[in-house]
């Protein structure tokens, strides 16, 4: 194994997951924003009343709401779950558990039909996690946590641990990272030896990106390109993590003051920098992978040419002369955009070559919905996807995915 990796039981001990109803969702319809418990929840919560008595301790579960999908932009807060059997006091009647909520903007934004996945961490913490149904964001936590992809209206549940435990690739390390968890690299001394000469400033993205590939020998992109893609870029994603934890720890240490008190302007400004950046690092390292892959296999591009009205797509094959030139064959063109994450944004490649009806589009994103991908299909738009990250996709979707390879042998043999 080129890069050593962690275990998701390392982050949770558990999980449940449920359809909302309107009982469950609606204010008007919910007994103060109450869920009703089941025995697969008692699994993940435990037999012990989590709640805040008159006069004593606070026993709630620390918890944190997370939105993610849809329209609305992903957003957490932090808070508190109650849980206790109501008729604990009431010993000839079975018990009744009961899960409340708070009212915050998290839970105010769910609505019936929407997913809840509660997931319990090993320190006793739980993440309230809401998304749209059908999602990509479903989909991803669905794989991750390895639940049925048939969600009721009764929670259902799943123990990560002992035997039933998964490793944290690329796709694992990816929805981690939308839930705002940030994992404890295995081999961070290696890491902090090869990014030590750097110091306290970001190299470009080119020379990142050959620092990965190089600090990985053993991997051959021609022997298996979909591997060495993944591979690259989870080794890029390290490297530049490690960095700018560096870099964030030393603008913190130096504080966020003005003469008159707190930079709040200065402290928000420097916070979007940093994910502006990662989103900016993230596009440009997969492109800059995806043409070492494309040279490793001999393979003839241009990168980032022009075709027509401005548009700049981000491969094409064989090159820019071919395809400015009317009388070259346009069944031996080929385009391919990428993007790390397709979200919305996969329309933007639509237009980008004029000459190619049939464009190709090369994502990391694990899960696509199924909605998006039958609008891919009527647009013409092929995804292609690293072949260990198809297992995140519904075996319908499965079957139409173009992993690299195939797409490396398409352009081959059209050249």
């Amino acid at each position: 194994m080129a890069i050593r990796r962690g275990l998701l039981s390392e982050h949770f001990e558990g999980v449940a997951v449920k359809r909302l109803a309107a009982v469950d969702a609606n204010p008007d319809s919910s007994n103060q924003h109450e869920v009703t418990g089941s025995e697969p929840l008692l699994r993940i919560l435990g037999s012990e009343d989590r709640k805040f008595p008159r006069g004593g301790t606070d026993h709630r579960f620390p918890a944190t709401y997370i939105w993610l999908g849809g329209e609305q932009e992903a957003m957490s807060e932090e808070g508190f779950l109650s849980w206790y059997d109501s008729r604990r006091n009431q010993p000839k009647r079975s018990a009744e558990w009961r899960l409340y909520y708070q009212s915050n903007a998290v839970t105010e934004l769910m609505k019936p039909g929407d997913v809840l996945f509660l997931a319990r961490k090993p320190d006793g913490h739980v993440l309230f996690i809401v998304t749209p149904d059908e999602s990509t964001i479903r989909n991803q936590l669905i794989w991750l946590f390895g639940l049925d992809d048939q969600i009721g209206m009764k929670f259902e549940s799943h123990e990560i641990g002992d035997g039933n435990d998964a490793e944290l690739d690329f796709a694992a390390r990816y929805i981690l990272d939308e839930l705002g968890i940030e994992l404890e690299e295995k081999e961070a001394d290696k890491l902090d030896r090869l990014i030590e000469k750097f110091g306290l400033k970001f190299p470009t993205t080119i020379v990142f990106s050959g620092l990965a590939r190089s600090s990985l020998p053993e991997v051959n992109a021609r022997d298996d390109p979909d591997e060495a893609l993944l591979l690259w870029m989870e080794r890029e994603e390290q490297l530049f993590r490690r960095l700018e934890r560096r870099i964030v720890a030393e603008r913190i240490a130096q504080g966020f003051t003005l003469d008159d008190g707190a930079d709040v302007d200065g402290f928000i400004a420097f916070s979007l920098s940093v994910q502006n950046r990662r989103k900016a690092r993230a596009g440009a390292a997969l492109e800059n992978h995806i043409a070492a892959v494309l040279e490793a296999n001999k393979i003839r591009f241009a990168h980032g040419v022009e075709t027509e009205n401005r548009n700049r797509p981000d491969f094409l094959f064989p090159g820019q002369l071919e395809y400015r030139d009317a009388a070259f064959p346009t069944s031996h063109l080929t385009m391919l955009g990428s993007k790390s994450t397709v979200k919305d944004r996969w329309r933007q490649v639509l237009s980008e070559a004029v000459r190619i009806e049939q464009k190709h589009l090369l994502t990391l994103e694990p899960g696509v919905s199924e909605n998006q991908t039958d609008e891919m299909r009527t647009k013409l738009l092929q995804l292609v996807v690293p072949r260990k990250l198809h297992q995140t996709y519904r075996p319908a979707q499965q079957a139409w995915l173009m992993d690299v390879s195939r797409f490396l042998g398409l352009v081959a043999a059209r050249q």
